[in-house]
């Protein structure tokens, strides 16, 4: 197929192989903090074909795995109020809140749909002028510009029974917290679809302040092969830097139209990420221009108290200092089709993936 053979080609992958196992002579763990990329990893088996100097480890790279129990009671306790219609992307209707989840709520006959994006969800609200709708916007720096986009069209035309109760958040914040956690991490594959957004820039510090490099990967075989080859060069030659391997699609000044609708519509906040606690400045709130499209501010519900999952490490698995393998509920009580915890939930959730394709 033009444009995926060539990125799968199996010479090409055996070379970057043997350039890898040739440069690396230290241990090295390389984490990706980006849920498409795990994914990829695991379904293409690289963590087989590297050699024992190099560990690849998941890190907080899943919107779904990342965001509050707490967000989700909050989600339901909107769709029970009357005339609410929740939109939402699919992978979060599963997501098991503290006594229910939005999927339970729907079968119980709340209004609840899911959307493919932001439009489907102002389309529902044109055509239900009489009741509220509220999208659950969450995701990094590349969902957050689509719902920026949302709200600015709703403003555009009128559609003020639209809001969106946020939980975007952005990518920087948690990379450093880990190293400040004391997790060893030699090295970061970088978020493509974040960065095209973004840029490279974001991650100068990490380099600068921390001497670990960042390469930006594309998601086929060759993609991780070559960005991984980068890392152990770094890391061998002890020149820490931010480089982009997935140069077809990311720029170094990212996509200014999209950091433009940011600017326009959220400002920074202080936010919760699963097994991380609360990170300064590391989510989105709707700026006060914008309340009138908030759900935090246009409903008042009470939410019910939080409950954590007994026996569920998907906190520690995000972190990178547990595998999906360490935990006892992986594969037995917890699955894909009956999960315990949000790393289980998403297709691109360590616990989904590990057992879609190593068990």
């Amino acid at each position: 197929m033009k444009y995926i053979d060539e990125y799968r080609n199996k010479e090409a992958v055996q070379h970057l192989l043997r350039q890898i196992k040739e440069t690396s002579r230290h241990k090295m763990r390389i984490m990706e903090v980006c849920g498409g990329h795990t994914m990829a990893i695991q379904r293409f088996g690289i963590p087989s074909l590297l050699p024992e100097t190099i560990e690849l480890i998941s890190g907080p790279g899943c919107p779904v795995c990342v965001t509050s129990r707490s967000y989700i009671d909050h989600a339901i306790a909107l769709a029970r109020l009357p005339n609410v219609i929740i939109t939402t992307y699919g992978d979060l209707i599963r997501v098991p809140g503290s006594t229910s989840s939005l999927d339970g709520e729907k079968a119980a006959g709340r209004d609840i749909r899911i959307v493919y994006s932001v439009l489907d969800a102002l389309e529902i609200a044109k055509h239900n002028r009489r009741k509220k709708v509220v999208f659950l916007g969450i995701g990094f720096e590349t969902t957050s510009p689509a719902t920026a986009a949302g709200i600015l069209k709703a403003e555009m035309a009128g559609l003020f029974n639209f809001s969106v109760l946020s939980a975007h958040k952005i990518m920087p914040p948690p990379m450093a917290a880990l190293i400040d956690a004391g997790v060893e991490i030699h090295g970061y594959l970088g978020p493509g679809h974040v960065s095209t957004i973004t840029g490279s820039g974001m991650y100068d510090f990490i380099a600068e302040r921390y001497g670990l490099g960042v390469v930006i990967s594309g998601f086929e075989p060759t993609d991780i092969l070559q960005s991984i080859l980068m890392l152990v060069n770094q890391f061998e030659s002890r020149r820490p830097a931010v480089e982009i391997q997935y140069s077809r699609v990311v720029k170094p000044e990212g996509n200014t139209k999209a950091l433009g609708m940011l600017e326009e519509v959220f400002e920074l906040r202080d936010d919760w990420w699963r097994g991380l606690g609360i990170l300064a400045a590391s989510g989105f709130k709707i700026k006060e221009k914008y309340a009138h499209f908030d759900a935090e501010k246009l409903f008042e519900v009470t939410i019910e108290p939080t409950r954590s999952d007994k026996g569920c490490i998907c906190g520690s698995i995000l972190k990178g200092i547990a595998k999906p393998s360490d935990c006892k509920l992986f594969g037995k009580s917890c699955t894909p089709t009956d999960p315990v915890g949000a790393c289980m939930v998403s297709n691109e959730g360590a616990c989904a993936a590990w057992y879609r394709y190593s068990v």
